[in-house]
């Protein structure tokens, strides 16, 4: 079942609790399908200043461009903290017309129709996303296997990729999540933490045993985020096949 709601600044939100619903609750929400999507997965409240710089940077000169470009979707975690944030707030500056899904356990949500689980360990919702989606779960993590269906169900037969910046212990899980579904994995290096573990594996350092798995699927590829030119270039390899005209 799927319910629709307005949050914050009036942005559309459905609740879901099973996948089959997904096509369902995008359309009450006005999502178009069959369209390539970005599924950005990585670091919330522990990125540092200098790294949420790079980032910003790097979403707005090459990332917001890419999907624009080719009426592409991003879907991520939703909150306002991190990747996220920066993502919402580049997407508004730079007036861009793509949808932005959030997809957020429930349980993970601050405030929402007053209430408070999981003892206050909560997040805001970030307002300039364009289309939020709740999802069951009261930790954090459990939004993963989610962010991968929601990606697939607005993707359809049209590319997807996912791109990982900086993250810490739950990124790991999204980035499995997108390897077992077949989806190609950018890795933004140079942005911290698991990104960069990613990347050190792939260059033979000792990294940590998953993000050794990581480096050696045929799926990823690494790109610096000192390098924007690569990244756009490497999203439009990933993303290449453009949506048909009309999409909201």
């Amino acid at each position: 079942m799927s319910g629709q709601e307005a949050v914050g600044p009036g942005i559309p939100l459905a609740r879901v609790d099973a996948v089959a619903a997904l096509p369902t609750a995008l359309a009450r929400l006005g999502i178009s399908r069959s369209r390539p999507v970005l599924a950005l997965v990585g670091g919330a409240a522990g990125m540092d200043h200098t790294h949420l710089e790079l980032v910003d940077e790097v979403f707005r000169s090459a990332v917001i461009p890419v999907v624009d470009s080719c009426r592409g979707a991003v879907v991520d975690g939703g909150t306002d903290a991190g990747i996220m944030r920066v993502i919402g707030q580049a997407r508004s500056v730079c007036r861009a017309g793509f949808p932005l899904v959030g997809v957020v356990a429930e349980g993970t949500v601050a405030a929402l129709g007053g209430a408070q689980p999981n003892g206050g360990d909560t997040a805001e919702l970030e307002p300039h996303h364009t289309h939020l989606l709740l999802v069951p779960g009261r930790s954090w993590g459990d939004e993963s296997p989610w962010l991968a269906a929601v990606a697939s169900a607005i993707a359809g037969e049209e590319p997807s990729a996912t791109l990982v910046v900086n993250g810490g212990e739950i990124t790991y899980a999204d980035v499995e999540q997108s390897l077992a579904g077949g989806r190609p994995v950018l890795v933004l290096a140079g942005t911290g933490r698991t990104a960069d573990a990613v990347a050190a594996a792939a260059a033979g350092e000792m990294a940590d045993p998953r993000a050794v798995r990581i480096a050696a699927s045929p799926l990823t590829r690494i790109v610096d985020v000192s390098d924007p030119e690569v990244l756009t270039r490497t999203l439009r390899a990933v993303l290449r096949q453009s949506s048909s005209a009309g999409h909201a």
